[in-house]
């Protein structure tokens, strides 16, 4: 499609950094929650990571005063503001008559945009709807963002302070391939956010609370570095990010603040990346050259649901709703895994609910000899099934990260 903006359109006095954005998600389908909004959550990884700072991400209905109200607050506080949906020809799509209207413009048809949306029905023969026409309108200070996937192009407008709007179709088959292919390289040429750095440290064994009162308010509180704590189903996550400040690299401040983080809470930290359990237990195997196999009593498959196919390496993994006559201890059926499938690591891990809780007895069994654990986890049923393998995973890594630890308690 061509690549279009209006004739006659307005020199912008003034070209600022963009350096705080806001996402507008648009579309009454998302707001009564029958479809699951991704674009945003993308968006705003990918803005952060730029170095931009995302002030809001909103969800809003297909209603033209409440998108016209959001375009216009969200110029008054940030640098960028990008959408998503609302592009399409039906009356009930507003996002165009909403950028008009908080801009002040009027919109009318491009007539090489027209030229080629036409082209579209005609080459498969199919009559052109009157409705669509509305896709082939531009306001004079928006460019067209072509989109090779639908018929709804985009709108890069630029704002007289410098401040620019991006809309973009709520499809992600179409947004994806023009935001990264059209507008992110234009984004960077305007000068897109500043040097920043992330790091994720991943969690176990501790929660929240213990967390930020080690870590103490005053680092958590701070603006830059900006040091968050997430609980996600499988791990707690620390975030630290930072960008460059008096005269210091954003690296060396996160690098800074990693550090601080490790005296505190080394021992609960299992990966320094976001990758899951299976993930970074398979990349440990394959350092190793070694294999793993499984046994889990009473757990009901949670181990092997947490650890996923990830784990190429896993050689037997065995399901027991109770301990196998004559052979109890975890030790012993770690030994036995070992012995029956050649696997040079066996984890056995056996719980029972005890008083509301659930008591985990973990064996790992390594060529630098065997480990026996211990452990209480919150909640019984379902969840402390999950807080089991958890545990497990927790304890077969860390031996694995150092196979010579094998203190037994």
């Amino acid at each position: 499609m061509p690549n279009r903006s209006r004739p006659g359109r307005r020199r912008l006095p003034e070209r600022r950094p963009l350096l705080t954005a806001e996402v507008l998600s648009i579309g009454s389908e998302l707001t009564v929650g029958e479809t699951r909004d991704t674009n945003a959550g993308d968006l705003a990884r990918e803005l952060t990571g730029f170095g931009v700072s995302v002030g809001r991400l909103q969800g809003l209905p297909d209603e033209l005063e409440t998108v016209m109200l959001a375009f216009t607050q969200a110029l008054a506080r940030a640098d960028l503001v990008i959408s998503t949906g609302g592009l399409g020809p039906t009356p009930d799509d507003m996002t165009r008559e909403a950028i008009a209207a908080a801009t002040d413009e009027t919109p009318d048809v491009d007539p090489a945009l027209e030229t080629w949306l036409r082209g579209l029905f005609d080459r498969r023969a199919i009559p052109f709807p009157a409705t669509n026409l509305k896709q082939a309108w531009l306001i004079p200070s928006a460019t067209a963002i072509p989109n090779a996937n639908g018929t709804a192009p985009g709108w890069w407008v630029e704002r007289p302070d410098g401040r620019l709007i991006v809309a973009l179709p709520g499809p992600p088959r179409e947004m994806r391939p023009m935001w990264d292919g059209w507008v992110v390289p234009r984004l960077r040429e305007r000068g897109l956010g500043q040097e920043a750095a992330v790091r994720v440290l991943r969690l176990a064994g501790v929660g929240e609370s213990v967390i930020a009162e080690r870590l103490g308010e005053a680092l958590l509180r701070a603006a830059n570095p900006l040091v968050a704590t997430y609980a996600r189903a499988d791990a707690v996550d620390i975030r630290i990010s930072a960008t460059r400040a008096d005269g210091r690299s954003a690296d060396a401040i996160v690098a800074d603040v990693e550090a601080r983080v490790l005296e505190a809470l080394g021992e609960h930290v299992w990966a320094r990346s976001p990758i899951t359990w299976g993930e970074a237990i398979e990349g440990r195997l394959r350092e190793l050259g070694w294999h793993l196999a499984i046994v889990e009593i009473g757990t009901r498959g949670a181990l092997g649901a947490l650890l996923g196919e990830s784990v190429e390496r896993i050689v037997f993994a065995e399901t027991l709703p109770a301990p196998p006559t004559g052979v109890e201890r975890p030790e012993q059926l770690a030994e036995k895994v070992c012995a029956s499938s050649g696997a040079e690591v066996g984890l056995a891990v056996r719980i029972r609910p005890r008083s509301g809780d659930t008591a985990v007895s973990i064996a790992v069994l390594t060529p630098a000899g065997l480990h026996r654990e211990r452990r209480i986890v919150f909640l019984d049923g379902a969840a402390g099934r999950s807080r089991a393998a958890l545990a497990a995973a927790h304890v077969l890594l860390a031996r694995l990260q150092n196979p010579a630890m094998t203190v037994s308690r």
